[in-house]
């Protein structure tokens, strides 16, 4: 078996830091998915994936000015839970012992005569 790669300090650090991603998280607002396009004049319209349909909606100016925020929010919500992934994978991996790796087997290339 592999020894542990991770000090239990570097542990200690990496479960600090996704501490902090999940306070982060519970910070967010409002959040949605889609894309904002001013139309003029002084219109707005939404469009986003409902049930793998494109579905397009008018907004007013309050409304786009808080989907603007709400889709901003969804973009933060997917990066912080790309690092929250990627710190659990580092420790899931790299913090217990792991099986030990065999080298390759060699085959003989056969040759085509």
């Amino acid at each position: 078996m592999s020894k542990p790669t991770l000090s239990a300090a570097a542990v200690r650090q990496i479960k600090e830091r996704y501490e902090r991603l999940k306070t982060e998280l519970v910070e967010l607002g409002w959040i949605s998915q889609g894309c904002l396009m001013r139309q003029p004049p002084n219109a707005w319209r939404l469009t986003r994936k409902v049930k793998a349909r494109t579905v397009t909606v008018a907004l007013s100016k309050e409304q786009a000015e808080l989907y603007e925020q709400a889709i901003a929010n969804h973009r933060r919500l997917e990066e912080v839970l790309r690092q929250m992934r990627e710190l659990s994978e580092q420790v899931l991996l790299d913090s217990a012992p792991g099986v030990r790796k065999r080298p390759r087997q060699k085959h003989p290339k056969a040759s085509l005569t």
